[in-house]
């Protein structure tokens, strides 16, 4: 009888191990599911932060540009050269950047990591560079953002060129450069 009793109790003790090891997974299962919906909140408000700044860009207004950006903020254009937000603002400012266009043509793709996200996405281009040179192609945007202070800014860009007409973008690229 003794024997009976303690087989019972190894029973007992395996469903309720089961038991807590499924419970187990129900828990990981909600919290990943929490952590993934976070991450798409959070990358849902980088994708909106991105936008707005290049509809800010494509309006001049500077200041909204301006406020999106790290102060040590770089970016480098499809022509190769590097500018910062100082300067890059300078220049839309003064009109020497125009653009006309400065929209995401694809999905933003957004990739977390604690407080940096990477961002990259096709884009649309047409702006005035110079006054007199008018460049209009597709493109692709590489963004680096941090949280600083507990707000998402662009630290970093890297803009690359899908020419429509490769001729006439290298033209372009020798009058800006």
């Amino acid at each position: 009888m003794a024997s009976k009793r303690s087989d019972g109790r190894i029973t007992v003790w395996r469903m309720g191990l089961v038991f807590t090891a499924a419970l187990l997974a129900l828990l990981a299962a909600a919290a990943a599911m929490a952590a993934t919906h976070g991450d798409s909140s959070e990358a849902d408000r980088l994708r909106a932060t991105e936008t707005t700044r290049l509809q800010a860009l494509v309006d001049g207004d500077t200041a909204t540009a301006r406020s999106l950006m790290a102060p040590d903020f770089q970016v480098i254009n499809p022509a190769g050269g590097v500018s910062g937000r100082d300067d890059y603002m300078d220049a839309i400012e003064a009109g020497v950047i125009d653009y006309l266009v400065f929209e995401p043509a694809s999905p933003i793709s957004v990739r977390l990591s604690g407080e940096s996200a990477a961002l990259r996405y096709q884009v649309s281009f047409d702006l005035v560079v110079g006054g007199d040179t008018r460049v209009t192609h597709q493109g692709w945007i590489t963004d680096l953002y941090e949280r600083r202070h507990g707000r998402w800014q662009i630290v970093w860009e890297q803009a690359t060129a899908i020419p429509n007409d490769f001729g006439l973008f290298l033209e372009s690229i020798k009058r800006v450069s």
